[in-house]
């Protein structure tokens, strides 16, 4: 993830193991990490319970920034690393300066408010139940049987399995996923991502947000060049479309020419896509 120059005067180090802030303290600056990598934890009970592990691109502590609370989790470095300190006098620059930051905080708090919308549906179908069964007992006026409420049934859709994976196997020797309409396979063949459902997101593990997209590039780029929400793919009507996210920072191409962000490209059997430095070809996968 690219920074502004004005942040490089901000940059701080610190070494393996030291702690760069505990739970409870005070949520005064957020954190972007230029180099190594963080362990945001927490602890309770004596244990210690890794929550996420955040590399170079990735920003930590924003929440407490932004709610001036203090944090609810412990942040340490895992390794030596560099890390890009922001109060709240720069928090606006900051997001004025990558577009992709402000992006990946919005999907952020989405996540969230949808989790609680969810926890609050489960909640009130849990209740409700309990509810009805009290009023009949109170109608009846049964006296010698206590009514007992069902146990609250867990109302929560399952999530959709995952439809794209990544994985090892030759297209043309048939060996195929059941499902598997189509793949992206990697420069030197060794890997090969199945497409199982109509859409898929393409990009990299975000510890920030806690999704992983359908094609997860993060083993092969090794450079971190493909940004963690990079581009998605579709297929509807017999038709393949890539569009590029909004923020994706390093270009998305097909066959060399560069994609316009939020805009889809028909991808065809045999096209090259670049994004950032890994280089994919897609490939239809007849029945």
């Amino acid at each position: 993830m690219a920074i502004p120059q004005i942040f490089k005067d901000y940059i701080v180090h610190f070494k393996k193991t030291d702690r760069i802030y505990s739970a409870g303290d005070p949520g005064t600056e957020m954190y972007i990490v230029q180099s190594g990598s963080v362990e945001i934890f927490q602890e309770a009970g004596g244990k210690r319970v890794s929550l996420a592990i955040m590399e170079k691109g990735d920003f930590f502590g924003e929440m407490a920034l932004i709610e001036s609370a203090p944090h609810s989790s412990s942040a340490e470095a895992l390794a030596d690393c560099e890390v890009i300190e922001i109060n709240s006098t720069l928090f606006d620059k900051m997001i004025k300066g990558n577009i992709e930051i402000a992006v990946r905080m919005l999907r952020k708090l989405s996540i969230r408010l949808r989790d609680a919308t969810r926890r609050i549906e489960q909640m009130e179908l849990a209740v409700q139940p309990a509810a009805a069964v009290g009023s009949a007992a109170r109608a009846d006026e049964a006296p010698f049987a206590t009514p007992t409420a069902p146990a609250a049934e867990d109302h929560e859709a399952p999530e959709e399995p995952v439809s794209v994976g990544r994985t090892h196997f030759t297209a043309a020797a048939g060996s195929k996923p059941n499902g598997c309409h189509a793949v992206f396979v990697s420069d030197d063949g060794q890997t090969t991502f199945p497409l199982l459902a109509s859409r898929a997101a393409i990009g990299r593990f975000d510890p920030v947000t806690g999704l992983k997209p359908e094609v997860d590039l993060s083993e092969l780029d090794l450079n971190r060049s493909v940004s963690r929400h990079h581009a998605r793919l579709t297929f509807e009507g017999g038709v393949y479309a890539l569009t590029e996210e909004v923020g994706a920072l390093n270009g998305t191409f097909i066959n060399g020419k560069r994609l316009v962000s939020g805009k889809p490209a028909r991808l065809k059997n045999g096209d090259v896509v670049n994004l950032g430095m890994v280089k994919l070809t897609f490939q239809e996968v007849s029945g």
